[in-house]
């Protein structure tokens, strides 16, 4: 009976070792930008109680009601996978106790899970990189947190991304605006989408982020959060835009922008790029100052981000070179069992001394011809030579592979001053 080939589930990824180099660059780099800040990581588990997710996020959102992959587990409690970060980072902060009488920066990065039609660039299970700043009340870690991005855009020379920022205000300042969109859209309720009518009455800002072309008209004319906003909020998103001028950050003013998810107010924000299609934010975030006494810990004022790292990589590709996998600088050609021996005995003496010169042994035997070969297409720069006659005369060969020149011979004796000469 033929085995049929496996296959990956429907949007889920697989990462191959070609583009590995590049994710790999781009965490370095953004990881050494926010531990300059001040942030540390933390690590959180990819499964949480369902009900996290449906009092942080919202339960009438698109995410909790259609994208969730949740299960019951063997206790038949119900699991979910998280599907974006900011809540288990609250839920972690909460059960361990780390906004007694402290503030915190915390970073984070790994997989999400959401069940959405897979496009390019956006898979059912995508990665993200998160960054939280908790117990921080002032628009000045606002500020931070975004000239902390505008840094890594330069540093990464990534130029084709544009900030877009907004304030929703306190709660009351929702709730009035709130009652506003409701009698607005009510008088338009014949016009409105399928899903804008389920939201009129139990989330009418998120009518405001509908993707749909035919509500763009009556959605431009709707009123605007920014005329609503109570005297503090007000305040604090004049002292964010005199901080971002300050630091040579430009931005747009974006009143439509809400974001997704039920628990931000204040500051939010988005960073976007015209380059990746209708899939634009590569790193959105904003203020939850309710967000964990509603999940049960103490009042506490948070800010924080998310980027998707598929998204990032794809800017960073369009804008660079793809960053090639590490390549060997040595690769060792053995014959016969003494020389096999000295090989990996020598392999050893080059990685102790030379960590970052990358040394490949040939596995498998073969003759030199062929192991040759295999050196070549390995990229090596040098190939080492160890045989029967390299073994009596206790040297061994070094041959050029990427530059003209011949074969020399080293004695053991000397190989690593030698090599030192050579890498340096």
């Amino acid at each position: 009976m033929k085995i049929k080939k496996p296959n990956t589930i429907r949007g889920m990824n697989d990462l191959l070792p070609e583009v590995i180099a590049t994710w790999r660059h781009l965490e370095k780099i953004i990881i050494e930008i926010v531990e300059s800040y001040g942030f540390s990581e933390i690590r959180l588990p990819l499964l949480e109680r369902t009900e996290l997710f449906q009092r942080s996020i919202g339960a009438d959102t698109d995410i909790v009601e259609k994208e969730m992959y949740t299960f019951k587990d063997r206790n038949e409690k119900s699991i979910t996978l998280r599907p974006e970060a900011t809540a288990s980072m609250a839920r972690a902060a909460i059960t361990n106790g780390l906004l007694h009488n402290q503030q915190q920066k915390l970073w984070t990065m790994g997989p999400m899970f959401r069940y959405e039609k897979p496009q390019k660039g956006r898979y059912r299970q995508f990665y993200q990189f998160n960054i939280e700043a908790m117990g921080f009340s002032g628009p000045d870690i606002d500020a931070e947190i975004i000239i902390m991005c505008a840094r890594m855009w330069r540093l990464l020379n990534l130029k084709n991304l544009r900030l877009e920022i907004n304030s929703l205000g306190s709660g009351e300042t929702r709730k009035l605006y709130r009652n506003e969109l409701i009698a607005y859209f009510t008088k338009y309720k014949n016009n409105l989408d399928e899903s804008s009518l389920k939201r009129l009455e139990s989330n009418p800002l998120r009518i405001l982020d509908s993707k749909n072309p035919d509500m763009r008209s009556i959605i431009s004319n709707a009123p605007v959060m920014l005329d609503y906003l109570d005297p503090e909020s007000k305040k604090d998103f004049e002292v964010l835009k005199k901080l971002l001028d300050g630091s040579g950050v430009k931005y747009e003013v974006n009143p439509r922008l809400v974001r997704g998810l039920d628990y931000y107010n204040k500051t939010v924000f988005e960073w976007i790029t015209d380059d990746l299609g209708a899939q634009g934010a590569v790193c959105s975030g904003g203020r939850y100052d309710g967000l964990i006494e509603k999940l049960g810990g103490r009042s506490t004022p948070a800010i924080g981000w998310a980027m998707g790292i598929e998204r990032l990589v794809s800017l960073y590709e369009l804008e660079n070179k793809r960053i090639e996998n590490l390549k060997p600088y040595f690769y060792l050609v053995t014959d016969g069992n003494p020389a096999l021996l000295k090989g990996f005995e020598l392999a050893e003496e080059i990685r102790n001394n030379f960590p970052k010169n990358a040394i490949q042994m040939n596995m498998g035997a073969g003759s030199f011809k062929s192991q040759l070969k295999r050196a070549d297409k390995s990229q090596a720069i040098y190939a080492i030579i160890i045989g029967e006659e390299e073994i009596e005369n206790n040297t061994i060969g070094l041959k050029p592979l990427r530059a003209k020149g011949d074969q020399v011979e080293i004695h053991f004796d000397n190989i690593i001053s030698e090599i030192k000469c050579i890498v340096e």
